[in-house]
């Protein structure tokens, strides 16, 4: 990997952490913990360019198919609660 993609992914990883630690609100909370988990599957797919193997390409495939979902309910739930 290259150092520049590193960096940013580890920038956009403190800016959710932050977020996530201090978010006055559940939905901040929820958005930052999918930012986390965004910045996550670009390190796995940044790794798998660098280094040609692409043995974790399911893992991010199944959790870009189940991210939406987890999203569409946690925003129900808020919705519904308040």
């Amino acid at each position: 990997m290259t150092l520049a993609t590193v960096v940013i992914l580890a920038a956009a990883l403190a800016c959710f952490a932050v977020r996530l630690a201090v978010g006055p609100t559940l939905a901040d909370r929820t958005i930052a913990l999918n930012g986390i988990v965004l910045v996550g599957m670009g390190g796995i797919a940044a790794y798998a360019a660098h280094t040609g193997n692409g043995a974790f390409l399911p893992a991010v495939v199944a959790l870009a198919l189940v991210g939406p979902i987890a999203n569409g309910m946690i925003a129900r739930f808020i919705e519904r609660r308040g």
